[in-house]
C-alpha cells in the first residue's frame, strides 16, 4: 500500500515541482504514448457512443487494439525509464510492480480523454480509421510530433490548443 500511495504521489506532484526535470526525447515521450494509447482508445470509444459499433474506437477487443496492446507491452520498459528520468532512480522499484502500469495509464487516460466532446467523435474515428493501417508505433510518433509542433507554437506566442504538459524536448533531429 506504501508504493501504491508513493506511485500515486509522483503522477500527482505538481508542474512546479517538475520544473528542474529533463525534457523526455521524441523516443522517450513515443513509449509513453505507446503504453497509454490502449487506454485511450478503450475511453475514448466509452465516451463516443453516437459512433457505430463498428467503429475502431468502439471495438473493445479487435485486431486493431491487439496491436497496440502488443505495442504497449513492448514500450512498457522505455517508458518506466523515461517515467524514471522524470522523477527520481527510486521511482523505478515501484514501477516494478505489476500494479503500476494499470495504475498509471488508469489515472492518464480519463485525464486526456476527458477533454472529448461527443462533437469531436467524428472528427476522432476519421483520424483513427486514417492511422489504423500504420505501425503503433507510427501513430506514437505522429502524436509526438504534433505535441512538440504545438508547444514550439505557444512558446512563440501563437495562439494554439490546449497541449498536454508532457516535457517534451524541442523538436530536433534525433
Amino acid at each position: 500500500m506504501k508504493r501504491l500511495a508513493a506511485l500515486l504521489a509522483l503522477v500527482a506532484m505538481p508542474t512546479a515541482a517538475r520544473a528542474q526535470t529533463p525534457c523526455l526525447t521524441a523516443s522517450d515521450a513515443e513509449a509513453i504514448a505507446l503504453v497509454a494509447m490502449p487506454d485511450i482508445i478503450r475511453e475514448t470509444g466509452r465516451i463516443c457512443t453516437a459512433l457505430p459499433p463498428s467503429s475502431l474506437v468502439r471495438r473493445p477487443s479487435s485486431a486493431f487494439l491487439a496491436r497496440y496492446d502488443a505495442a504497449a507491452d513492448s514500450a512498457w520498459p522505455a517508458a518506466r525509464a523515461a517515467i524514471v528520468k522524470l522523477s527520481d532512480p527510486a521511482v523505478d522499484l515501484l514501477l516494478q510492480s505489476d500494479y503500476a502500469r494499470p495504475l498509471l495509464t488508469s489515472i492518464f487516460a480519463p485525464q486526456i480523454v476527458g477533454r472529448v466532446q461527443p462533437a469531436d467523435c467524428p472528427t476522432i474515428d476519421r483520424l483513427v480509421t486514417l492511422l489504423e493501417p500504420l505501425p503503433a508505433r507510427n501513430t506514437a510518433g505522429i502524436i509526438v510530433a504534433t505535441l512538440q509542433y504545438l508547444k514550439a507554437r505557444k512558446a512563440r506566442g501563437k495562439q494554439v490548443a490546449v497541449v498536454p504538459d508532457l516535457p517534451v524536448c524541442a523538436a530536433v533531429s534525433q
